[in-house]
């Protein structure tokens, strides 16, 4: 009989890498919402074994899909002591793409940014997950990017997460959403 694939869920501000790290160790990737309340119901939901936030939140099966940094940090000594190689070797091919990381805008009508959003980049892939996530391209493409910006949870700003495949292509589509949305907040 042969094994189901684990689910593991994931953030969608995540770079790509995630999801070809899941698929290439066997796992099956499933893409939420950002927060903890909506990641452990998806968790929760699929059976998955693991949730993980680009906030550094993990969710463990094990732990009642409870936040842990402890047995995240104690499954990575583990790791790192039974190998012979520097963390920095291990988890270098990780940072195989370009991002902008979080740039956080101060808008008065965050709806009316979004459906901006939606309309100028209408020619991409979109989904409404969370805010506006648009796609262009796809992995093993030559050039290839996505973004997604989202009203935050806890504060009043609208949040952009920006990647591609390389980092001309990232500075320049990076500013062209700056253009639309404003000066960056500090």
């Amino acid at each position: 009989m042969q094994k189901e694939r684990a689910a593991i869920v994931y953030d969608l501000r995540s770079s790509w890498v995630v999801r070809e790290e899941i698929l290439k160790a066997g796992g099956f990737p499933i893409r939420d919402r950002v927060g903890h309340s909506f990641i452990k119901a998806t968790m929760r939901a699929n059976d998955a074994a693991f949730g993980g936030e680009l906030s550094g939140h993990y969710y463990f099966k094990d732990n009642y899909t409870c936040d842990s940094g402890e047995i995240a940090m104690m499954l990575t000594l583990n790791l790192l002591g039974n190998v012979k190689r520097p963390f920095s070797t291990l988890v270098a091919d990780l940072r195989r793409y370009s991002s902008t990381g979080e740039i956080n805008f101060e808008v008065e009508d965050k709806a009316a940014a979004i459906a901006m959003l939606k309309r100028e980049f209408a020619d991409g892939r979109q989904d409404e997950l969370d805010g506006i996530t648009v796609e262009y391209g796809q992995l093993g493409d030559k050039a290839w990017w996505w973004f997604n910006v989202r009203a935050s949870n806890t504060e009043p700003l609208l949040r952009l997460n920006l990647e591609a495949s390389d980092s001309d292509l990232r500075d320049r589509k990076r500013e062209k959403i700056v253009a639309l949305l404003g000066k960056p907040c500090p």
